[in-house]
């Protein structure tokens, strides 16, 4: 049976992040006359997941928000990202892993907006970096020769960037290296709110103040899926994922239970239950504040 979310009007919003998506073992491919809408349902930008110690911590995609901000209609800004030629300057599996997560997001947002000549710079620096850590098995000749022949093609891109980063993701939980993918999924996390609260300075819209606002739920699952792995390097960044932790305590949410509906001739279920947020224009501007801190420090490194 297929679930649906109840379409929302811009004054309520319901949480889509507690649901979670395991990575899938298959190689979906895509297929022509894919749209964008056709991508928000798959598994390339829902919410990703990483067992620790016998606990999921849930994660949402960077894609999401990049989708987001792109039907919001605020426009392409190459000026937001990181820099793709400062990848070399990240030397320790802890810069390199969190840059990589920022990047891929970056690549992800280059793709959204069809820039095929930024995407062939983001490709690289994702692939460097990958090398660089010792997972560049996960992307396989097959899927880079894939990613390289659809470049200009922003669906397929999308789903081939996807396909890399479930593999990458596998191979370091076989080899036991969730510490890396951990990281990883944080600086994706963390860029994808970079994008967010830059999107809403340009135009503030509500779905983007509520995709900012609910984050709280997410930012619990990487603040203890980081002191989960007691990294000496990531004292700091607990710290200030702590702050801005601090700052969301004040953003109050209401959960508003509504019976389901169920199509039986299309066989399926509405849900129908909504999640209030209520967030100041003052709350949003101590947590931009706060993820641009967080941001700048871990995209400078220079160890």
């Amino acid at each position: 049976m297929n679930i649906k979310n109840f379409k929302l009007n811009t004054k309520i919003i319901a949480f889509g992040l507690a649901s979670v998506l395991l990575y899938s073992c298959g190689d979906p491919k895509p297929t022509e006359g894919e749209t964008g809408d056709d991508l928000a349902d798959t598994d390339t930008v829902k919410a990703v997941a990483l067992n620790v110690g016998g606990e999921l911590f849930s994660v949402p995609s960077p894609m999401q928000t990049a989708i987001l901000i792109q039907k919001s209609g605020v426009a392409y800004d190459k000026a937001i990202l990181n820099a793709g030629n400062k990848n070399g300057q990240y030397a320790s599996d802890y810069t390199k892993s969190l840059n990589l997560g920022i990047y891929g997001a970056d690549l992800g947002y280059v793709s959204m907006y069809n820039q095929t000549q930024d995407a062939i710079g983001y490709l690289s620096a994702v692939k460097n970096l990958a090398d660089k850590l010792g997972v560049s098995a996960a992307f396989d000749q097959s899927t880079m020769k894939r990613i390289n022949d659809n470049i200009s093609n922003k669906d397929s891109m999308l789903m081939l960037v996807g396909i890399a980063y479930r593999a990458s993701d596998a191979y370091l939980k076989t080899n036991k290296r969730t510490e890396i993918s951990s990281l990883i999924l944080t600086g994706g996390w963390i860029e994808s709110m970079h994008f967010s609260v830059m999107a809403y300075n340009k135009k503030p819209t509500d779905e983007i103040k509520y995709r900012i606002a609910e984050q709280k739920q997410a930012l619990g699952s990487i603040v203890r899926l980081i002191k989960s792995h007691n990294l000496p390097d990531a004292a700091e960044l607990v710290t200030q994922l702590e702050d801005l932790s601090k700052i969301y305590e004040g953003i109050t949410t209401k959960y508003n239970f509504v019976e389901p509906t169920t199509d039986e001739v299309k066989k399926t279920t509405y849900i129908n239950s909504t999640t209030e947020i209520t967030i100041s224009k003052e709350q949003i501007e101590q947590i931009a504040a706060k993820v641009l801190a967080i941001r700048d420090k871990i995209i400078n490194a220079k160890s």
